[in-house]
């Protein structure tokens, strides 16, 4: 019998029942962007049964130059070794999951599409949901069990600065900023030594993508949201960016949710964007 494939979001029950299933791992994204130790530290006092630990620096990004962003994609082979030290092989049902609504697990999920595996979905609600649902918790790591991973034909599909600086003045692409609308103000940047936003970029906050109970909307809402949001566009013709590449992919997550799959990364997003003094920055609430 041919197993079922979660390639989104599945709920704390479903999870529940295959916790100790040797074909599935569960991922713990858990981090804090201003204090980094936080979400090892967090891990070991407590994470889902047989979870690993998935540092956003160490493991889920790249080498920092300073002029490619804070959190730069990490070299191919180094992440397929990341994948299998955590023991997953070509056919294993990955669930990632954080405790801020989903951007950290968002990231490890683009990133298993970027390297071809399609069985990867977030765990809806996240570590909240995991507690309330009384998912087994344990303080310890797993033992080692080293997986095959292979790399194949990318699903996740990526823009660098070039296109941006092309697409941000052609009205047939959509740019979509996913930080808070003060940072996309230029108001309140704590993070970024330059506040603003790329001009003709349009902001969604990440979290508009969450309800009261910080699950996802409906595939419903979802859509009817982003197909205001595309104007006609289609899909493909979005590009997702944040500050670093990270919440931007929970915009990413929302729209495969909603059945509209075909939107790009801008990895290095602001943080890149700004390590060019030449390049354009807009200030206000208007694209």
């Amino acid at each position: 019998m041919t197993q079922m494939q979660f390639d989104t979001l599945i709920d704390a029950d479903t999870l529940r029942t295959n916790l100790t299933n040797p074909d599935w791992r569960v991922i713990d994204c858990r981090h804090d962007l201003l204090h980094p130790q936080s979400g090892q530290d967090a891990y070991a006092r407590g994470h889902l049964a047989g979870a690993v630990f998935a540092h956003l620096e160490r493991d889920l990004s790249g080498r920092t130059t300073g002029r490619n962003g804070r959190h730069p994609l990490p070299d191919p082979d180094h992440l397929v070794a990341c994948f299998r030290g955590w023991g997953i092989d070509p056919h294993t049902q990955l669930i990632a999951y954080d405790a801020q609504g989903g951007p950290l697990a968002a990231r490890l999920w683009w990133l298993a599409r970027w390297l071809g595996h399609e069985r990867v979905a977030l765990l809806d609600g996240g570590w909240q949901a995991a507690l309330e649902a009384g998912l087994t918790i344990d303080s310890t790591a797993p033992g080692p069990r080293p997986g095959r991973f292979e790399r194949t034909s990318p699903v996740s599909q990526v823009v660098d600065v070039n296109a941006v600086q092309v697409a941000r003045t052609d009205p047939h692409w959509l740019i979509v900023d996913a930080r808070a609308p003060d940072r996309y103000a230029g108001q309140n940047e704590t993070i970024d030594p330059v506040g603003g936003h790329i001009p003709g970029a349009v902001n969604r906050f990440w979290q508009a993508n969450l309800g009261p109970d910080g699950s996802f909307k409906s595939p419903e809402q979802l859509r009817h949201e982003f197909a205001a949001l595309l104007a006609g566009r289609d899909a493909s013709q979005l590009i997702s960016q944040c500050g670093s590449g990270v919440t931007a992919c929970h915009n990413l997550v929302a729209m495969q949710r909603a059945g509209l799959a075909g939107g790009k990364l801008y990895p290095g997003s602001w943080s890149e964007w700004i390590a060019q003094p030449t390049r354009p920055i807009a200030i206000g609430n208007a694209p």
